[in-house]
């Protein structure tokens, strides 16, 4: 099998093999972009974890610290907004938190949807460019004195772009779904971190109430 014999097959799909080729190139470059972002993340979202574990309660200074030398953008802002507000209650920092991370959330699976797209238009692809193949095998049929060998052939290369469709959506369909577990574990470990740094440090009795009223 050379280049020529798979531009043929290409050909024959009526370019949709090309199409095909596009496609996994860019659900490629999503799964490496993406797979290296979450896992460095979610790595990261671990140290930090621990790092905070180690507080006491209204450490600011040791929360500065550990902004300054461990945080990253993502989970910075988490720390950011805890140190920007003056000791309030648990609810109104809690608020605060859960803003932060629903404004963070959609960074986490941002191009994820071009997976989700090639999970479905690859297998449709592969089968138009299997029909166009189809054709140009059957009208072999209409030239005098057509071998059925040549029919036959000419079917089993057609076939060749519903399986390049199939074996594209599976390829699409782990990935997404292993992705999509990356980014439920990132979620997860930043309620984790608003959970624990309201509980370290929010205030809590009657001047909270006030100064969260307020």
């Amino acid at each position: 099998m050379n280049l020529s014999y798979l531009m043929q097959l290409a050909d024959h799909s009526g370019g949709v093999l090309y199409l095909m080729v596009g496609l996994l190139t860019a659900a490629l470059a999503v799964i490496a972009e993406r797979t290296w972002a979450l896992r460095n993340l979610t790595r990261h979202g671990e140290t930090l974890t621990r790092a905070l574990s180690d507080l006491s309660a209204q450490d600011r200074s040791g929360l500065e610290w550990i902004r300054e030398t461990q945080a990253r953008p993502l989970h910075g802002a988490l720390l950011e907004t805890t140190l920007a507000l003056p000791p309030s209650s648990q609810e109104l920092l809690g608020n605060r938190l859960e803003e932060v991370i629903l404004r963070q959330v959609p960074l986490l699976d941002r191009r994820l949807w071009v997976l989700d797209t090639t999970v479905t238009l690859a297998p449709l692809l592969g089968l138009i460019g299997t029909i166009v193949g189809m054709f140009h095998a059957f009208q072999v049929l209409s030239e005098p004195g057509a071998a059925p060998n040549a029919v036959t052939g000419g079917v089993a290369e057609a076939l060749v772009a519903t399986a390049a469709g199939l074996l594209i959506a599976v390829v699409g369909l782990v990935f997404f779904n292993g992705l999509n577990e990356r980014v439920r574990l990132a979620v997860h470990q930043l309620e984790t971190l608003k959970v624990m740094l309201v509980n370290r440090f929010s205030e809590s009795g009657p001047r909270a109430s006030a100064s969260g009223a307020l």
